[in-house]
């Protein structure tokens, strides 16, 4: 892809795939081991590695080598068009204030849409496929700031944080016409023409932001998360917001 194609599919990924996803997280428990529901001495890593379900929509235009398509995914359909098992899971490492992360979502799905028109003995048909393959991939680490304790064994801590975000979409397109007649003579005709265009794009953002853990009891855990990132070096701008 050109440096052109490269910035058009970028930022329209970044508006598809960043700013218009809306993800509903839901923690499937599997914990290998609560770094904060046990009392850990401060100079030990402590180890959590959580699963998750994240549903998002798909809203934007893709370009992909001059070929524009408009795409408006729901959560439903992006089940539906599941090609192989998505993988999602979020692992934590801290060491007293310190902690390392690693967030990783990859999915992958095909849609598909046909339409049929007749006009009197002529007939047109089209059918289009998009394949999408996406993987963003997260590191970084956190730094405790702030952190007090409430009644009942509860308490509330404030992370700054930064990384780095990467990005990878591989994106396919194929679009069939198919014209149907009958001539004057009552000759029957037919042409059929094939479009197909494939090509993927990857980028790094650096990301920074904060984060408000407030500890419920053990095992119960509310997370506040915001952070930015881009500043031209991937993308342009992207934003991610998250509460679980």
């Amino acid at each position: 892809m050109t440096s052109k194609d490269h910035a058009q599919a970028s930022l329209r990924f970044a508006r598809l795939a960043l700013t218009t996803l809306v993800a509903i997280v839901t923690t499937l428990g599997a914990t290998v081991s609560r770094a904060e529901d046990t009392v850990a001495p401060a100079n030990q890593w402590t180890v959590s590695f959580t699963p998750y379900g994240w549903t998002p929509f798909l809203n934007g235009d893709q370009t992909v080598k001059g070929r524009t398509v408009s795409i408006d995914v729901t959560p439903i359909e992006v089940l539906e068009h599941l090609e192989r098992a998505p993988w999602m899971s979020y692992a934590e490492a801290r060491k007293g204030p310190l902690a390392l992360y690693n967030d990783l979502f990859y999915a992958n799905l095909g849609i598909d849409a046909s339409a049929a028109r007749t006009f009197g003995k002529a007939a047109l048909s089209a059918s289009l496929g998009v394949d999408v393959e996406q993987a963003i991939i997260e590191l970084g680490g956190a730094y405790e700031i702030a952190k007090w304790r409430s009644g009942g064994g509860s308490s509330t801590a404030i992370d700054i944080l930064g990384g780095a975000r990467y990005w990878y979409q591989d994106m396919a397109i194929h679009l069939d016409l198919a014209a149907a007649g009958v001539e004057p003579g009552g000759l029957n005709i037919r042409a059929d023409h094939a479009i197909a265009r494939a090509g993927s794009v990857d980028w790094v953002d650096p990301v920074v932001g904060g984060r408000i853990r407030h500890q419920l009891a053990p095992g119960q855990k509310l997370v506040l998360r915001a952070d930015i990132g881009g500043f031209d070096v991937g993308s342009q701008f992207s934003w991610n917001a998250l509460a679980a």
